[in-house]
């Protein structure tokens, strides 16, 4: 059986116009709205949403075999407005893990609740080299700040621009495609939805179908730690979590294999899912490495939490500097979806 040619280019196409799309946790609805749009072209998937949010695409199929699910999310890291303070400026709260130092002087769009979007940039509070000599404060919450490119040195001028306490505050992701790789903030997990969106592309476009009922549930909580703790249905056999490998000293993952976790923070995956994924990847001369993830959790972990019965396995696409700015490369991203399209198509 050979699988679907991918489509680099629409690959590509939608990657950089989700990453282009703001959405940190608890503001992912745009990013959602965008996949939903895409998903709608195929007349083979069935759409809703989650009281939650998540975006459910069901492809249904004539088959004995129990249905599988795959999963990969939507929302970024960010942060929230945690205080106005008395020269106008935002001290924030992190949504997420986002390093502090990573963003320092990074632009940033402050979303108010009415809708407006306000342009500003982080700083530490001692920015100016001509007055404070070499600062060595720590980049943290109550060092750094954000400059509003807005005529304010007040925090009543400030609050009538129309910002609040617990207004969205998201960050520049600098996307640039150059000479195979992929750099940019937070193509974790925005890679892993691109690939399921070139996957189910490919088959649709090639005349394939799963050989089972498959369920893609596109999470919007997972940078939280309780993405898929619901919305995946309660007669699925498999999860498969589609999330980014980490990449790193000490990491048997690089940016040109796709990745079997097969451990991470919240334990051990599924043996027997694992050695199916395994003997999958072989067939189809799939490269891929395994790897043990020191400090991470996924969505397939928040599904057991909740009560999940069914296995649960991890693969995804090397990136570099998680949670940083990040990198992938096309061998490694392809590499993922040419593991999900084989997946889904074994009997």
């Amino acid at each position: 059986m050979s699988l679907p040619k991918i489509d680099e280019t629409y690959f590509k196409n939608f990657l950089v116009n989700l990453l282009n799309i703001a959405s940190p946790t608890g503001f992912a609805s745009p990013a959602i709205d965008f996949v939903e749009k895409e998903l709608s072209k195929y007349k083979q998937l069935e759409l809703s949403r989650t009281r939650k949010g998540a975006l459910v695409a069901k492809w249904k199929v004539e088959s004995d075999l129990p249905p599988v699910a795959l999963t990969a999310h939507v929302d970024t890291l960010g942060a929230v407005v945690k205080e106005i303070k008395g020269n106008g400026r935002l001290r924030l709260s992190r949504v997420g893990g986002i390093q502090w130092p990573t963003v320092e002087t990074e632009g940033v769009w402050v979303f108010t609740a009415k809708g407006e979007k306000i342009r500003g940039s982080v700083l530490i509070d001692v920015a100016s080299g001509h007055i404070h000599s070499g600062p060595d404060l720590p980049r943290d919450d109550k060092h750094l700040e954000v400059r509003l490119d807005a005529r304010t040195t007040s925090e009543a001028e400030t609050r009538a621009l129309g910002i609040n306490i617990g207004d969205c505050v998201a960050f520049d992701t600098r996307t640039e495609v150059t000479d195979g790789f992929i750099r940019s903030r937070f193509l974790d997990d925005k890679a892993c939805v691109a690939n399921l969106a070139a996957a189910i592309k490919s088959m649709v476009e090639s005349g394939q179908s799963p050989a089972r009922t498959v369920y893609f549930h596109i999470s919007n909580y997972e940078e939280v730690g309780h993405g898929a703790s619901a919305g995946i249905p309660e007669d699925v056999a498999e999860l498969v979590t589609v999330d980014m490998a980490v990449v790193g000293p000490g990491q048997e993952s690089d940016e040109f294999h796709a990745t079997l976790c097969i451990k991470d923070s919240g334990g051990v995956y599924s043996e027997g899912l694992n050695k199916k994924l395994r003997l999958i990847a072989d067939e189809h001369n799939i490269p891929y490495k395994t790897d043990v993830y020191p400090f991470y959790g996924s969505d397939g972990e928040a599904f057991w939490r909740a009560g999940g019965d069914v296995e649960v396995a991890l693969i995804g696409p090397g990136i570099d500097a998680s949670h940083n700015y990040e990198r992938a490369h096309m061998d490694g991203l392809n590499a993922t979806t040419n593991w999900i399209m084989a997946y889904l198509m074994e009997k």
